[in-house]
């Protein structure tokens, strides 16, 4: 499939997803290359062709969505955000657990993929933050539409590339070699998998902290954007945190939310509430 062929087709139906062309444009070579295998499949000679199949099969547009996910994931994915989690992020977060009482710090993991987030936020609090809050527990819940990559996640192997940004006293302690490396136990265990498509279904909260980076803000069209940060506003206690991608941004005057530091791409929840 050339280039502009499939440039024009996204352009045509991204919308009809309401996604967004913008978010698509320097990982679209991904995408289309999962259109040119089902077009195969179909049988059909181009993307023309496919738009007719489309309207004509209202259920394709399922399959299609499905090959619209984008799956670029990596431990420590923008590092200086996670260093911004562990020294200042998830120690804030502990000291109001404490205060509730409750012990138990709560995040959530939006479009989690195959793992590597949340199981570099349970690596944060298991080597760093946890050390002043040893009576106060960690509890991620993580979610993403594919069940193919839970699966992966659930699994917890990796090749020794993948962990390239793990610091190296930490990787040691974290993984275990079993042909690949695999996550050791006690880093599994906070980490909850679930399939969940963010559009569709939210966990019922209450977090502390929801990472929801390098998803919505970036693939789905604004008014899709506003409606899903309204959810996640409502399962956010007051003073928690959202944490989005370094290249995102909230859309314009969006309440609910206000910048925690200038930099790392990361919110409060206001007291106040949407």
């Amino acid at each position: 499939m050339h280039d502009p062929d499939c440039v024009r087709f996204l352009q045509w139906a991204l919308p009809r997803l309401r996604m967004r062309w913008a978010g698509f444009r320097r990982v679209r070579r991904q995408v289309c290359k999962r259109i040119a295998r089902r077009l195969g499949e179909l049988g059909l000679a181009d993307t023309t062709a496919y738009e007719t199949f489309l309207e004509a099969h209202p259920e394709e547009w399922a399959r299609l969505d499905a090959l619209c996910r984008i799956t670029i994931s990596r431990f420590f994915r923008d590092r200086r955000v996670f260093e911004f989690l562990g020294d200042e992020v998830l120690p804030d977060l502990a000291r109001r657990a404490e205060e509730r009482g409750d012990g138990e710090v709560r995040c959530w993991s939006a479009g989690c993929a195959s793992g590597e987030e949340p199981y570099t936020v349970a690596m944060i609090w298991h080597f760093s933050a946890r050390e002043n809050h040893p009576g106060t527990r960690l509890r991620v819940i993580a979610t993403d539409a594919d069940e193919r990559l839970l699966e992966r996640a659930r699994r917890g192997t990796w090749t020794e590339g993948s962990l390239r940004n793990v610091p190296p006293p930490w990787r040691e302690q974290a993984f275990e070699r079993r042909g690949d490396l695999s996550l050791t136990a006690f880093l599994k265990d906070p980490v909850e998998f679930r399939l969940e498509d963010i559009r569709r279904r939210l966990p019922d909260g209450p977090f502390d902290l929801v990472l929801c980076r390098n998803l919505v803000l970036t693939y789905f069209e604004e008014s899709l954007q506003r409606q899903i940060l309204r959810r996640i506003a409502e399962r956010l206690l007051p003073g928690g945190a959202l944490m989005i991608g370094i290249h995102e941004a909230l859309p314009a005057g969006e309440p609910g939310f206000s910048l925690w530091v200038p930099g790392p791409g990361v919110y409060r929840r206001n007291r106040s509430g949407p």
